[in-house]
């Protein structure tokens, strides 16, 4: 659910934009807590906004706002009672991060009541939403989730089932959406199965997550993944599913594997853990070092950092102490102040470098800023050289599926050379996972590799034919 322009935040880390977690069960229960844990699990993939839709089949219930899943609900509304539920945790990009664009988002229709969550970036949404603006549509936010959301109500007439699928016809991009009505649970995946999307199954009913680490939150059990173009319906009638398109192409997000998700999910069929073990193990089979030490940046470098120490046979020792109480209140300091930010964020192990040669692996390198700070860290705290090791390609190009990357002309790797990059951020060598080799840590082909590439699995800026979209209506 993005907005453009895409910005950093003064953060050199790509941001995921969302989180979607839903359930349905069979007869009133408790099922808001249930949505809560799933969120919590969810967390680390949007920390501006949290939200939860709820249907008892009767009343609709909605709770929202800015916030950390902990801040937004409170007691009372985690014990009432409902047949389903969808819920939502949220990344804001530049200037979103309002309580009015705050999901799910809700509204009233010809057939009932509706809410909808969605992760991923609509690439034609500004055309959608002004054909449906000249059509007399009003918007209330500023997110391409509204756009969908008008689609489906719009074609209400013919049914829900019908009405997801030609409202999901008119729009490209990265999408895995979850949709409430008063008596039906609705998932959809894009063609491209570029977001994540798992289903799961719990005490007679159903659940489904962007990752499988929510399921053990809550005590549900992995059924499998939602494949790509695939809509899943579920209602007292039990579960069906239906393709959007006859032919699709898995192409999941490798940003997933490599930083987003947490290392203890499961996503289409790859452990998140085992594939960043293997990319440090690949990437020390492309780009070997003498040295005396393995340090991974915290977090994000850590598995790749044991991958790489395993097949090298170097030492994997702690190089960072983490602050784990950094949160999303902490303020970024402005201009010269910025980058003293990272000593409060991490804190130099000196005993573990000190008079040592150090590699150091991390997930990506965006601007380089906090790099060039770490790797000076180290040499303050008498570590002999320092080596940096990257555990997926260059990043050159922008994405427009649902991550938060700056302009291409920010991004260090696409105006500069890998000789160039390690001048800037002061490091003795510096190497980049190749393509090939990260595919052979996901131990898979097909995946979206835009960012490394600029080759995406669909065009951006996407247009649509007009008449096409007149005729769905």
């Amino acid at each position: 659910m993005g907005e453009w322009p895409y910005m950093l935040n003064g953060v050199d880390k790509f941001k995921e934009e969302c989180g979607v977690f839903g359930i349905y069960v069979n007869e009133e229960k408790t099922i808001a807590s249930s949505v809560y844990y799933g969120l919590f699990a969810l967390q680390h993939r949007g920390q501006e906004s949290a939200g939860i839709a709820l249907t008892t089949g009767s009343d609709f219930i909605v709770s929202k706002d800015v916030g950390l899943v902990s801040d937004v609900f409170d007691e009372d509304f985690l014990n009432i009672k409902g047949i389903a539920a969808i819920g939502h945790v949220r990344y804001s990009t530049t200037g979103g991060s309002r309580a009015e664009n705050a999901q799910p988002l809700f509204s009233k229709y010809k057939l009932g009541n509706i809410a909808i969550a969605h992760n991923g970036n609509l690439v034609n949404a500004d055309i959608v939403r002004e054909l449906l603006e000249d059509a007399g549509v009003i918007f209330q936010t500023t997110i391409d989730t509204e756009v969908v959301l008008n689609l489906i109500a719009r074609a209400a007439r013919k049914g829900i089932e019908r009405a997801v699928f030609d409202a999901m016809q008119a729009v490209k991009g990265s999408y895995s959406i979850l949709i409430l009505t008063d008596d039906k649970l609705i998932a959809v995946r894009d063609p491209h199965g570029i977001r994540p999307l798992c289903l799961g199954k719990i005490d007679g009913g159903y659940v489904l997550s962007s990752e499988s680490c929510a399921f053990d939150a809550i005590g549900a059990e992995f059924v499998r993944d939602v494949e790509p173009g695939e809509i899943i319906i579920i209602d007292k009638e039990g579960i069906k599913s239906f393709k959007l398109v006859e032919k699709t192409k898995l192409e999941t997000c490798a940003f997933e594997y490599i930083y987003f998700a947490r290392p203890d999910s499961f996503m289409d069929g790859i452990s998140v853990y085992e594939s960043r073990l293997r990319a440090g193990e690949e990437l020390f089979k492309e780009s070997s070092v003498d040295a005396d030490v393995v340090i991974g940046v915290p977090d994000s470098g850590t598995f790749a950092a044991v991958g790489f120490s395993n097949a090298s046979k170097i030492p994997y020792s702690i190089g960072f102490i983490k602050n784990k109480y950094i949160g999303r209140t902490f303020i970024e300091p402005k201009s010269q102040l910025r980058e003293r930010a990272v000593s409060i964020k991490l804190n130099p192990l000196k005993t573990n470098v000190e008079g040592k040669r150090v590699v150091l692996i991390d997930d990506s390198i965006v601007r380089g800023t906090t790099m060039r700070r770490l790797i000076d860290i180290l040499r303050k705290s008498g570590a002999k050289e320092v080596h940096v090791r990257i555990a997926s390609p260059k990043v050159a190009y922008p994405c427009y599926f649902g991550i938060d990357t700056p302009y291409r002309s920010q991004l260090i790797g696409a105006v500069k050379s890998v000789e160039e990059i390690g001048r800037e951020i002061g490091a003795d060598s510096l190497a980049f996972l190749s393509i090939e080799g990260l595919l052979k840590a996901l131990n898979k082909e097909s995946f979206c590799l835009g960012c490394f590439s600029g080759t995406y699995p669909v065009s951006a800026p996407l247009e649509i034919d007009k008449f096409q979209f007149e005729r769905n209506e």
